[in-house]
């Protein structure tokens, strides 16, 4: 496989974290991959960790290694997270712990969303997760505070935060991707 060259898209992908039932986790990530999709450097894919059969032993096997080439393809991330219990879902920890050096170097934003906390407190947890994969937090985060009432039936918002904190995360996060990339040319990760 070809290494990606400074002019090709971007590739990021969306991990959707809840596993819950009745989630409204697809409302979130729809939105956001609509965000992301209408900037041209990005090709965006998302991984519903719903429909991504690891396993909790983390004794592979082959969802877990097309998880694994699916990560190693990607130039960034954004973790859609609920906060459940002060923390986030069990199902993110397993894709993370899944995965070894196919998450280094690479940028990650959140989106969070709950009730009056945002899901904040499962972004920052998830911060010091990251980095110990080797993974990069960009500075920028979205969150929504009560949830449930921030989408329209179509599945919009009209909360401007958010709109506004969504196009900063994706600079940040373009930005470090081709900053990766191109030293990537220059020189091996020493991690």
């Amino acid at each position: 496989m070809q290494a990606p060259s400074a002019t090709d898209p971007i590739r990021l992908e969306i991990i959707v974290a809840s596993v819950r039932a009745g989630r409204i986790a697809p409302v979130v990530a729809d939105w956001f991959a609509a965000t992301a999709r209408a900037r041209p450097e990005f090709d965006v894919g998302v991984i519903d960790l719903f429909d991504t059969a690891l396993p909790q032993d983390l004794s592979g096997g082959g969802d877990a290694e097309a998880f694994t080439r699916r990560v190693g393809a990607a130039d960034a991330f954004v973790v859609v997270t609920s906060e459940y219990n002060h923390g986030y879902p069990a199902a993110l920890k397993t894709a993370i712990d899944t995965v070894k050096h196919e998450w280094r170097t690479k940028p990650v934003g959140f989106v969070s969303y709950g009730g009056l906390s945002g899901g904040l407190r499962a972004v920052e947890q998830l911060r010091q997760v990251v980095v110990e994969v080797h993974m990069v937090p960009v500075r920028e985060s979205v969150s929504f505070h009560r949830v449930k009432h921030a989408f329209a039936a179509d599945g919009t918002t009209s909360d401007g935060a958010a709109i506004d904190s969504a196009q900063r995360m994706l600079g940040q996060l373009g930005w470090w991707a081709q900053i990766v990339r191109a030293g990537r040319e220059l020189t091996r990760y020493p991690g």
